[in-house]
Order: structure tokens, then C-alpha cells, then sequence
């Protein structure tokens, strides 16, 4: 059977903000927050017919409470989608949003649907990491996983132990610099292009939220210098050369080459294929090298071949390592050109569609890009990377 093209046609997000009592999100629930981001697409593509969408599919990492009751169907008809449309929910952890594309682009390229929105949400406020988990004693009993392998933190400093030439100043260099990348692409309204604002509650009543919270503008390498390491005393990981604890919501909309066409949609990019591999749980930062290794080997092309690189910034350490390891710079700007969840936060679930709406914003701003990946480690030992190709737009001055 002859696989379909399965394109990407939009995709926007809500600010991101920080999961602590005072903010953007402390009010709010998390499933409107992924209805804010549907209504969202519906609007910007007016040429859409709601009746139309084959399906919502929609990742969260804590699926109760308002993330669950299946995310994917309560949202669609809180979103007022006719009831014809269905939905399901997904869970890949950090991977969670990157997995809805990938399923709603598949469903696409077998020709069982033509039009997909996917997204993921992730309201670390209500939800905190580990919250209501109860993993199952046989992983320490009979040794099939260390102790740290349920602690992302400790994950990173075992990363840190994997590789002893990258040091925690090299990491707070990295920091720094996705620092100084989120707030030069928010200053030229680079995040204009898919961030929507949302009125929230807050204590001092109704308000507006249009901008990311998280960012931290002016972080010096010597103030985090002076960070503790809660992970292990005299340890490398510390909060800020890590991604922080998050709430947001961001989806796509998917479509069928063909479909796209005959409805007057654009299509931005092109999903060429995609990889998830399993790693060692206790280093699973170290998930985007063997994904993007497998990807290209799938494909047969290299790393010179892709253009920019959206790779989530868990930990500044599972970033250095996948520069050293296909011998980047610390400084290129193939990779993370907009900085990262460092700066900008990582709501679990979520991520995955931020970066591949900042990767359709990176190709199509570049004149002659054509091949864009977006990748992530994932928690419990996995690695995933997809493969975008950059389709010509009439109004895009880079085509």
C-alpha cells in the first residue's frame, strides 16, 4: 500500500507557565486549557470545517483528575466540535505530544483519516511529577531498574557520570544560552507565530496571559554557579541548568496532502518518518542519540542534511551529550535556535508540540532549509525523533 503524505498545517500553544500556587495556571483547569488551544486552531483556519476533523488525539503524562476522563473525547466536546468528531488519549511521557502526531499523521498516511488534531497538555500545578504513581515493587526487587531510575534528576547526574568530560560549567554555559535564545526570539516575535493568549483567574482577579512565564532574562554563568544540586551532594544537575516544573497545552492540526488542498489549508511540512527507541532507564537522557541515529539510518540521510534540530531541553547535560556525540559546536545554531525548555519550561506531555511548531516557524525561515527534526528523551529509558520536511508556502518570503 502507498503511504499518503500526511502534512503539518498549524499548530499553537498557550504561554507557558510556572506550576507553583501563584501561577498562570494555579485557577485553571487542565483540560480547558487544552480547549482554549482547539478553539484556537479553529480560528486561525476559518476555512476548516469542525465536522470535518477525523479525530483529537490528546497526551497526558498524569492522566487523572482534569487531565483525564479520555482527554482526546472531553475535549472535543468541551471545545464544541460536533459529536461526530471522536477522540483518545495517549501517554509516552515526555514524548506525549510527539506521539499523538505521530499516531494522527499515521492514521493519516494509511488513508483512514484525513484531518487530525493532536496536542498535549500538562498541569504540573495540579499534578505534581510522581503524584498518585505507585510503581510496581518487582523494579527494585528483582533489580531490573536502579533506584534512580524513577528520579529524572538523578537520571541526569548518572548522565553526568556517563560522561565525565562534560562538566557542570559546560552545562551552565549551555543554560545560559537557551537563556539568551528565548529572549531574543520573544523580542523579534518569534513565538508570535503560535503562542496564543488565554484569560485566566488569578488573585487579583481576571487577566490575560501572553507571554511565557518560566524565562528567566539575564541568568549569568556565575549565578548558576551558585545554585545548590539537589540531586547528590556536590552533584552537576541544578534548577537551572535543568527544564522547570510546568503547565501548559499546545496542539496541531494534521491533514491529508490532498485534503489540505481541496479545503484551502496550508501545509507548512511534510512528516517523512520517525523513530522511538528504548535506552537504559537509569540514563535516559541519553534517548535522542540512538532515535536520531535510528531515524537517519531509516532514512539514509546525515546529520548535514538537516537543517535545524527543535531538541527538548530536559537537562543541559542530555543536550551537550548529543552535540558532543555528532560533533556540534556548543554555539550552532542548527540546534535550538529559539533556546529550549530550559528557559521556557517543559510541561511534560506538552513539549512535543512546542517543538514542532517552533520547527515549521525555524525551516520556513530559513531560505533553502529543507529537513527539520524534533527530539526528545523520555523518562524510563526512551528516545524519540521525528522527521519534518519543509513544503513551499505562496506568502513565505523563504520559499
Amino acid at each position: 500500500m502507498e503511504l499518503r503524505d500526511a502534512v503539518y498545517v498549524d499548530g499553537v500553544r498557550l504561554p507557558i507557565g510556572r506550576a507553583r500556587e501563584d501561577g498562570y495556571y494555579a485557577a485553571t483547569r487542565a483540560d480547558d486549557m487544552a480547549v482554549r488551544t482547539i478553539r484556537a486552531l479553529l480560528e486561525r483556519q476559518p476555512a476548516l470545517d469542525p465536522a470535518a476533523v477525523d479525530d483529537n488525539v490528546w497526551a497526558a503524562t498524569a492522566q487523572v483528575g482534569d487531565q483525564g476522563l479520555t482527554l482526546g473525547r472531553s475535549t472535543a466536546v468541551l471545545a464544541g466540535l460536533p459529536k461526530s468528531v471522536p477522540g483518545y488519549a495517549v501517554d509516552r511521557m515526555c514524548a506525549g505530544a510527539l506521539t499523538a502526531i505521530t499516531n494522527g499523521a499515521n492514521a493519516i498516511r494509511v488513508g483512514a483519516q484525513r484531518l487530525v488534531i493532536a496536542g498535549g497538555v500538562e498541569h504540573m500545578g495540579h499534578h505534581p511529577m510522581g503524584q498518585h504513581l505507585d510503581p510496581n515493587p518487582r523494579f527494585y526487587a528483582e533489580s531490573l531498574v536502579d533506584g534512580s531510575a524513577l528520579i529524572m534528576g538523578s537520571t541526569a547526574e548518572n548522565l553526568h557520570d556517563a560522561y565525565p568530560g562534560i562538566t557542570r560549567e559546560r552545562c551552565d554555559a549551555y543554560a545560559v544560552q537557551s537563556q539568551e535564545r528565548v529572549a531574543k526570539a520573544q523580542a523579534e516575535g518569534v513565538f508570535d507565530d503560535h503562542v496564543v493568549p488565554m484569560t485566566v483567574w488569578s488573585g487579583q482577579g481576571w487577566r490575560v496571559v501572553d507571554v511565557d512565564e518560566h524565562p528567566r532574562p539575564g541568568t549569568t554563568r556565575e549565578a548558576l554557579a551558585q545554585l545548590p544540586t539537589p540531586f547528590r551532594p556536590g552533584g552537576r544537575v541544578t534548577a537551572g541548568n535543568a527544564a522547570g516544573l510546568n503547565d501548559g497545552a499546545g496542539a496541531v492540526l494534521l491533514a491529508d496532502a490532498a485534503a489540505a488542498q481541496e479545503a484551502g489549508l496550508p501545509a507548512r511540512m511534510r512528516l517523512v518518518d520517525y523513530a522511538f527507541v528504548g535506552v537504559e532507564p537509569e540514563t535516559m537522557g541519553r534517548g535522542p542519540i540512538p532515535a536520531t541515529e535510528a531515524l537517519l539510518a531509516r532514512t539514509g540521510l546525515s546529520l548535514d542534511d538537516i537543517d535545524v534540530i527543535e531538541m527538548n531541553e530536559a537537562f543541559a547535560i542530555q543536550c551537550v551529550a548529543f552535540l558532543d556525540h555528532f560533533g556540534l559546536p556548543l554555539e550552532t545554531e542548527k540546534v535550538n535556535p529559539y533556546g529550549g525548555a530550559i528557559a521556557v519550561g517543559h510541561p511534560l506531555a506538552m513539549s512535543g508540540a512546542r517543538l514542532t511548531q517552533q520547527l515549521a516557524h525555524a525551516l520556513h525561515a530559513r531560505p533553502g532549509a529543507r529537513y527539520g527534526l524534533t527530539t526528545l528523551c523520555i523518562g524510563l529509558g526512551m528516545g524519540a525523533a521525528v522527521l519534518w520536511e519543509r513544503l513551499p508556502a505562496e506568502d513565505d518570503p523563504a520559499s
